[in-house]
C-alpha cells in the first residue's frame, strides 16, 4: 500500500513538472541557432529589400499623404540615407527650420502650395517659395523630432558643420537651441517638470472632443504622458552630444535631463502595475469618471521610453512580455498593437478613432512595433526582438509592401507605401542581420 502510494505522488509529481514546462515560456535558444535562423529567415532580406525600395525618392509620408512630416522623417532618416545620400534629406531638414516660428516652435510638415488638406492652418514663409507648412497643436512631438533627425543626419553623414549653416538669422544649432526653449517655456509644467500635450491615444494626434481634433482649442483637456516625455529625453540626450563643444550649453541642458529622467519615474511610472500610466491630466479628464483609463498599457510610448533608457534592462524585457501577451489576448498580429486594452467605442469624435482596434485606438503599427524591435535589438534581448521582428517582416512579404496600419483580423489599412513603418523596421532588420552575421558572442 505504501509502495503504491509512493509510485502514485512519484507520477503526480512528474505530471505536475510536465504541466509546468508545458506553460513556462520557452528558453531562449542557443545563440548560434538563434543567429542561424535569423540569416536563414528570407522574408527578412526581401522586407528590407521592399524597405528601400519604398523609400526611394522623395520624403513625403507615403501614398496618401503629400505632406513631408519631420515625425516620420525622423523615424526613416537613417535608411533613407543609404538609398538616397545626404543632400536630399539635408535639404528636407533646413525646410522645417526655414518654417520655424519666432517663439521656437517647429512644424509638423510642409507641402507644395497647391497640394495639402485644407482642414490644417497653413503658415507661410520668406525663406521657403512654393511652400507652406502646418502644425498639429495637440501633439508636442515635433520639436523633438527634428533634434533627434538632426543628430542621426549630422552622425551618419558626417555633416557637423551643417550645425552652422545659417538660415535667416540664426544657425541651425541655434534653432535647435529656439526648439527647446518653445518646450521649456510653452509646454513646461512647473509642477511637474515635464512637458504636456493634449489628451491623444499614446503616440497618435487625434483629440477626443472633436471630429477633426487636431488643434488645441477651449474643448482640449491637457495632460502629460509617456511619449511626449520620452521624445524629449532622446532629444536632450542627441542635443547635449550635437553641442557637446559648446561648454554653455552642456551646462545649462545637462541638469535638464537629469531632472526629466527623474520626473517621468517619479510621475509617470505606475510601480504597482509596473507601466506607464497613459495620461497625467492637468485640467481633468475627458473621459467618464467610471472608466478605468490607467488600466490601458502604451505599446509606443513604451517603446520610446525603452529606447530613451527610461526602463532597466529587465523592466524593457518585462514591458516586452506585457506586449506580446496583450497581441494573444487582442488577436492582433504584432507588438505594433498602438494599446491594450483600447478604448470604447464613442469615446473619440474623430471617425477613424470610434470603434476599438481601429487607427491610434489600438490599431496595429509597425512603425511603432519596430521601434520597440530595434530598443530590444540594443539591449542585447535578440532573441524577443526577432520573435516580435518576424511577423511584421513576415507580413510585408505577405501583403506586398509597407502599409500605414493593420486591423486585429490582420486586414491592411491606411496609406500605401508607408515610409514610417519601411524606414523603422527596415534598419532594425539591418541591425538584427548585423549581429546575426557576427560569431557568437560578439556584442
Amino acid at each position: 500500500m505504501k509502495a503504491k502510494s509512493a509510485q502514485g505522488i512519484a507520477l503526480g509529481l512528474l505530471m505536475a513538472a510536465l504541466a509546468v514546462q508545458a506553460v513556462a515560456p520557452a528558453a531562449a535558444p542557443p545563440e548560434k541557432d538563434l543567429q542561424g535562423r535569423i540569416l536563414a529567415d528570407r522574408n527578412l532580406r526581401l522586407a528590407l529589400a521592399k524597405a528601400k525600395e519604398t523609400l526611394r525618392g522623395g520624403f513625403n509620408a507615403g501614398t496618401g499623404y503629400p505632406e513631408t512630416w519631420i515625425r516620420d522623417l525622423n523615424t526613416f532618416l537613417e535608411l533613407s540615407l543609404e538609398v538616397n545620400g545626404p543632400q536630399p534629406i539635408r535639404e528636407a531638414l533646413l525646410m522645417f527650420f526655414r518654417f520655424q516660428a519666432p517663439d521656437g516652435n517647429v512644424p509638423d510638415g510642409y507641402v507644395p502650395l497647391d497640394k495639402g488638406d485644407t482642414g490644417y492652418f497653413f503658415r507661410l514663409s520668406p525663406l521657403a517659395p512654393g511652400f507652406k507648412a502646418h502644425k498639429n497643436t495637440v501633439e508636442t512631438d515635433q520639436e523633438t523630432s527634428l533634434i533627434q533627425a538632426v543628430r542621426k543626419f549630422v552622425d551618419l553623414a558626417g555633416e557637423r558643420g551643417f550645425l552652422e549653416v545659417e538660415v535667416g538669422p540664426k544657425k541651425v544649432w541655434q534653432r535647435l537651441r529656439a526648439a527647446l526653449l518653445y518646450l521649456t517655456r510653452y509646454r513646461w509644467s512647473e509642477a511637474h517638470g515635464l512637458i504636456w500635450g493634449a489628451t491623444t491615444t499614446d503616440w497618435g494626434d487625434v483629440q477626443p472632443e472633436h471630429p477633426w481634433g487636431v488643434e488645441i482649442d477651449e474643448a482640449t483637456h491637457r495632460s502629460i504622458d509617456i511619449y511626449d516625455n520620452a521624445m524629449l529625453a532622446i532629444a536632450l540626450r542627441d542635443y547635449l552630444d550635437l553641442v557637446r563643444d559648446r561648454p554653455e550649453e552642456v551646462s545649462a541642458w545637462t541638469p535638464r535631463l537629469r531632472d526629466l529622467r527623474a520626473n517621468v519615474r517619479r510621475h509617470l511610472w505606475d510601480p504597482k502595475r509596473r507601466k506607464f500610466i497613459p495620461h497625467l491630466y492637468l485640467d481633468g479628464s475627458p473621459f467618464p469618471p467610471s472608466f478605468r483609463e490607467d488600466e490601458i498599457t502604451y505599446h509606443g510610448g513604451t517603446a520610446v521610453a525603452v529606447e530613451a533608457g527610461l526602463l532597466e534592462p529587465e523592466e524593457a524585457r518585462e514591458a516586452y512580455g506585457r506586449m506580446a501577451e496583450n497581441v494573444r489576448k487582442s488577436g492582433a498580429e504584432s507588438i505594433g498593437l498602438t494599446m491594450y486594452p483600447p478604448y470604447p467605442a464613442g469615446f473619440f469624435l474623430n471617425p477613424s478613432m470610434a470603434k476599438p482596434y481601429s487607427y491610434i485606438n489600438g490599431g496595429d503599427w509597425t512603425w511603432f512595433g519596430a521601434r520597440m524591435v530595434r530598443a530590444l535589438i540594443h539591449l542585447g534581448f535578440h532573441d524577443e526582438a526577432y520573435r516580435a521582428l518576424k511577423p511584421m517582416a513576415d507580413r510585408v512579404v505577405r501583403d506586398g509592401g509597407y502599409f500605414e496600419w493593420y486591423t486585429r483580423d490582420h486586414k491592411p489599412q491606411g496609406s500605401g507605401l508607408f515610409k514610417g513603418a519601411a524606414g523603422t523596421l527596415g534598419i532594425a532588420i539591418e541591425e538584427l542581420l548585423s549581429w546575426a552575421g557576427k560569431p557568437a558572442g560578439r556584442p
